[in-house]
């Protein structure tokens, strides 16, 4: 498995583990915690997606 390929781990765990962000505060513009930091996510993983797609086909 390619290193870039295992960035594609990240979201996968900061999103499976429940436990980690099931909190209301602190809340964002109204927001608990439980929305905005799964909103969070889309840009992280749309940009760990990229870099592994990128990088991959360097190789």
């Amino acid at each position: 498995m390619k290193i870039f390929n295992a960035l594609l781990l990240v979201p996968f765990a900061g999103l499976l583990w429940v436990p980690f962000y099931n909190f209301q505060t602190p809340m964002l513009f109204g927001f608990p915690f439980f929305y905005w930091y799964q909103f969070a996510w889309v840009p992280v993983t749309s940009v760990l997606i990229w870099l592994a797609w990128k990088k991959g086909a360097q190789s």
